[in-house]
């Protein structure tokens, strides 16, 4: 189980070379249900996701099975992806109440694009989160921020992120 919240960000923390990253390269052989490939630094994971309880009001909680892969099956799956690839660089920021920050600092097509992502433990925990100064809208069901749906996208500009969808 997963349980997550999503955020635009006003301002990148300062320092971000402090933090531990993970350099990713994700595609999608599905979008409904969610069946992705990633490569996170020298790992490589089969993720199967399925939205269980998408209208929760505060987050948004999925069921989630993750598998590792070999580098060859990674690469054999990589040539059957839907659309491309998404490319982006993963910054783990720690934060009070035992949470982690997982900014994500998109590359290629979406370069520029940029949030931030918080799994809690529990609905609870998701509701009662206080977010730091450098968060803004909570994003969470808004599919524009989805990476199954990022991979359609072929530039920032075609997101239309400033207004609401």
């Amino acid at each position: 189980m997963e349980i997550e919240r999503k955020f635009k960000i006003s301002k990148l923390p300062a320092n971000l070379e402090q933090y531990k990253k993970k350099e990713i390269i994700q595609g999608y052989l599905c979008t409904q249900p969610v069946v992705r490939i990633r490569k996170s630094n020298e790992n490589y994971i089969l993720t199967y996701k399925n939205k269980s309880n998408f209208n929760q009001e505060h987050a948004v909680i999925s069921e989630e099975i993750e598998l590792p892969l070999t580098k060859e099956a990674f690469e054999h799956l990589l040539s059957k992806v839907d659309f491309g690839v998404i490319e982006k660089t993963r910054y783990l920021i720690p934060l009070s109440q035992d949470h982690t920050a997982e900014l994500d600092v998109f590359h290629g097509r979406l370069s520029g694009l940029m949030f931030v992502e918080v799994e809690f433990s529990s609905e609870k925990d998701a509701i009662d989160f206080i977010k730091p100064d450098w968060f803004e809208e909570d994003v969470s069901k808004d599919k524009r921020y989805r990476n199954s749906y990022l991979i359609s996208v072929s530039s920032l500009e075609e997101l239309h992120l400033d207004s609401e969808e």
